[in-house]
């Protein structure tokens, strides 16, 4: 998951939360197997085959489902919420010390865009050679939600699961007190932007804070927009509370492609959420 994780239980006995933390943690590490990029056996590797020959491929039920919503997504994002646009990251290397140029960005834009992508259950083709799937948006999500599922089924009432700031309540303290969430402070490493009394549901994080480039002294957030093939701005950080992770996630990611249109976004779509522009200005339900 390419970040810190871990799963708080209440349990009578030590070995029971472990037992139950065993088998949650089993299944994160089942979706990160199966939809890394950067494994050579993973499903997201075998579309990507495909993808790169401009040919189709059949998926199974759990991988449909999430090309369902990443499909969803786009169509409410504007388009900007687009599993496509990892092909971008060819021109935004860690090791980047100067800004793509605009024929290396053009090029890679011709071969992004969902639009181009046929999507009919359970069938995947792609309408142009030279493009990729990245689930990396929705996966990390969709796995704290399964997480938390799988404890809950087990019979665990109190708890939650983190997968790198992305939090899905299993349920409040024994006592009934809710979880405390800190939101981490975009500029300020050790402050914190909000807090946030959570009892159920899920809170999840997006910002420039975290993963970011640094050229010429200037941040650039990891996030790429698929219009521009740029990082993008506007926003330093926003947080959103829903009731799967999953959609809180999303949620996040739409909100930072929207740039300075993402807050009023924010506000239409109802979700209670935070958000810090790059002025250091701070708004939203929680603010």
């Amino acid at each position: 998951m390419g970040s810190r994780c871990e799963i708080r239980l209440y349990a009578a006995a030590e070995e029971r939360a472990a037992a139950g933390a065993r088998a949650a943690i089993a299944d994160v590490q089942r979706l990160e197997a199966k939809y890394s990029r950067y494994r050579n056996d993973s499903a997201t590797a075998e579309i990507n085959r495909v993808a790169a020959a401009g040919g189709a491929i059949d998926v199974d039920e759990e991988t449909a489902t999430l090309l369902d919503y990443a499909a969803t997504c786009h169509g409410q994002s504007e388009g900007l919420f687009d599993l496509t646009s990892g092909v971008l990251r060819e021109a935004w290397g860690p090791e980047r010390s100067a800004l793509p140029d605009a024929d290396t960005l053009e090029r890679l834009l011709a071969r992004v865009g969902w639009s181009k992508v046929r999507w009919q259950r359970p069938r995947l083709a792609f309408g142009a050679s030279g493009m990729e799937i990245d689930f990396g948006g929705v996966v990390k999500e969709y796995a704290a939600d399964r997480a938390a599922v799988i404890c809950a089924e087990a019979g665990f009432r109190h708890g939650l699961v983190d997968l790198g700031g992305d939090i899905k309540i299993i349920g409040p303290h024994p006592d009934g007190a809710p979880w405390v969430v800190g939101i981490q402070h975009p500029r300020i490493a050790d402050a914190v932007m909000a807090t946030l009394d959570v009892s159920y549901g899920a809170v999840a994080t997006s910002g420039d804070y975290e993963r970011f480039f640094q050229i010429d002294g200037k941040r650039y957030c990891h996030i790429l927009s698929p219009r521009t093939g740029m990082p993008v701005r506007g926003l330093a950080g926003v947080s959103v509370a829903a009731e799967e992770c999953v959609v809180a996630g999303s949620a996040t990611t739409i909100a930072m492609l929207m740039e300075d249109r993402g807050p009023a976004w924010l506000d239409e779509v109802g979700l209670p959420h935070v958000w810090m522009d790059q002025q250091l200005r701070v708004g939203g339900t929680y603010a």
